[in-house]
């Protein structure tokens, strides 16, 4: 007894020190990055449009994939088998248009424009004044990136209570003050730089896994045998098409939310050289696919080791990820295991607090609160450093008290801010005609189509939310701005757009 409790003494003390050296990693690139963050808060909030093509590509694909990717969509291939790689291929497909064609307009206008975050974009594309589509905008913002931070720091609890024997509690307030610590210090350039860092950790982590759990069971050939045999209801497990029309036509909508999420546009307008956006896509679409792959294999691997969901723990196939790493790594790559399930925690929960953050400094304070008033750079980026601190304190606050809300709201918080941006910030960068009133109608249109879809059973189970929300606020967006006026200045606007070389006059 002596001696297995010896074991897996060394064990975990391997796993924690794999685990440590990551954080340590992570937290100094922060300290390192805040220099450059106060200086500004361009600096502080899009790295004052100054980051390579590698940090845009990897940290505009990391950002948007959170926990899901290595928790929920591994239990999806376990459940379903091949034919939940449609639920990753949308975003894929999504992302690399986004890349091509969306990046570059959003970049180009921002910068014109002198565009700091997503309120900012609409307010300046349609020359509003009165702060009506910012606050509206900035409100949205606020909400659904609170409700998401919240959940990223309970998954981030949860993982710590299960990998290193410590409360719940202890793991979420553990989480929340190691992302404040190098967002508050670093910055965008902090956050940037660790997506990248944390992206290399999770495609190493989802390629390795899979790999050697093939091997384990005798290579590819008897892998493919054994999934084939495994009983689907809704066909063959390793059928790419086994699920309904409506199954698939969700999924693929999955990646229309990439456009409608500030913390992944944000990246697009970040990028110190638009014209390294086709190499970024590339790149970008490479780690996309590495990730979505790696988790689709562990998913279908977990379901031979793991025939029966009874055998994971709590019986629930989103455990898969780290139970079968622990029973096939050495300890110290189940250290980088669990790393990457922060990586991806972290990733996305740092990004959207810099969102969240940048709604209410810079669009609610500065624009809008004490919009004729001057405020020093300095001053701002202090605000903002507070606004995070808050922002954390109010995310743990609803994590503590409201565990299973805030994860109704994650379900739909993709798609509410998918439909109520991304149709909306198409049309403004795309047609000429479209109006503020357009906007403003589709936006809320979207936003609450997702909510009340959601809601209903019914329509719930027929197709997933954000593909009808998105069609009818692209639809509202266009019907509303048929019968409205443009601003007066509406085409010297747009063609800040489509004219690679036109500058504002400042």
């Amino acid at each position: 007894m002596e001696d297995v409790q010896s074991f897996v003494l060394h064990v975990d003390n391997y796993a924690l020190s794999a685990f440590i050296g990551y954080l340590i990693l992570i937290l100094l690139v922060g300290v390192l990055a805040a220099r450059f963050s106060s200086q500004g808060i361009s600096n502080f909030f899009i790295g004052g449009r100054k980051m390579s093509m590698l940090v845009v590509a990897f940290s505009a694909v990391v950002s948007g994939r959170s926990a899901w990717l290595l928790l929920g969509f591994t239990g999806m291939a376990y459940t379903m088998g091949l034919s939940a790689l449609w639920a990753a291929a949308g975003y894929i497909i999504a992302e690399f248009f986004l890349f091509f064609y969306y990046a570059p307009r959003i970049r180009r206008f921002s910068e014109n424009r002198d565009c700091i975050t997503i309120p900012d974009f609409f307010e300046e594309r349609f020359g509003d004044k009165s702060g009506t589509i910012r606050t509206v905008v900035a409100i949205i913002i606020i909400i659904f990136m609170l409700a998401y931070v919240s959940a990223q720091f309970v998954a981030g609890g949860k993982t710590f209570s299960a990998s290193f024997q410590m409360t719940q509690t202890q793991g979420l307030l553990l989480t929340a003050i190691i992302i404040l610590f190098y967002t508050v210090v670093g910055g965008f350039l902090a956050v940037s730089i660790t997506d990248t860092i944390q992206g290399f950790i999770m495609i190493i982590a989802l390629v390795v896994l899979p790999i050697i759990g093939i091997m384990h069971i005798g290579g590819f050939g008897a892998f493919y045998e054994q999934a084939s045999a495994i009983p689907y209801s809704g066909g063959s497990f390793t059928g790419a098409f086994a699920l309904s029309a409506g199954a698939l036509i969700g999924f693929l909508g999955i990646g229309l939310g990439s456009v409608g999420n500030p913390h992944i546009i944000a990246r697009y307008m970040s990028i110190k050289n638009p014209s390294r956006l086709k190499m970024t896509a590339i790149v970008g679409t490479s780690a996309n696919i590495l990730m979505a792959s790696g988790a689709l294999l562990t998913g279908m691997v977990g379901r031979i080791y793991f025939p029966d969901v009874t055998l994971l723990p709590a019986g629930d196939p989103e455990n898969l990820y780290p139970t079968l790493a622990s029973d096939h790594l050495h300890p110290i790559m189940f250290g980088v295991v669990i790393a990457s399930i922060f990586a991806a925690i972290m990733s996305t929960a740092d990004s959207q607090l810099l969102v969240a953050a940048s709604a209410l400094v810079r669009d609610i304070y500065e624009k809008i609160i004490y919009r004729e008033k001057e405020i020093s750079q300095q001053r701002l980026v202090w605000i903002s450093r507070w606004f995070v601190v808050l922002l954390v304190i109010a995310a743990l606050l609803l994590g503590f008290v409201a565990e299973q809300l805030v994860f109704w709201l994650v379900l739909f918080a993709w798609a509410g801010l998918g439909a109520a941006f991304g149709p909306t910030s198409i049309l403004a960068l795309y047609w000429r005609g479209v109006t503020k009133v357009g906007v403003i109608s589709g936006i809320i249109t979207g936003a609450l189509t997702v909510i009340i879809w959601n809601r209903v059973d019914y329509l719930k189970d027929m197709i997933y939310e954000l593909v009808p929300a998105f069609a009818l606020a692209f639809l509202v967006t266009w019907l509303v701005s048929l019968h409205t006026k443009k601003a007066e200045n509406n085409d010297e606007i747009f063609n800040q757009i489509i004219n690679h070389n036109q500058k504002r006059e400042l």
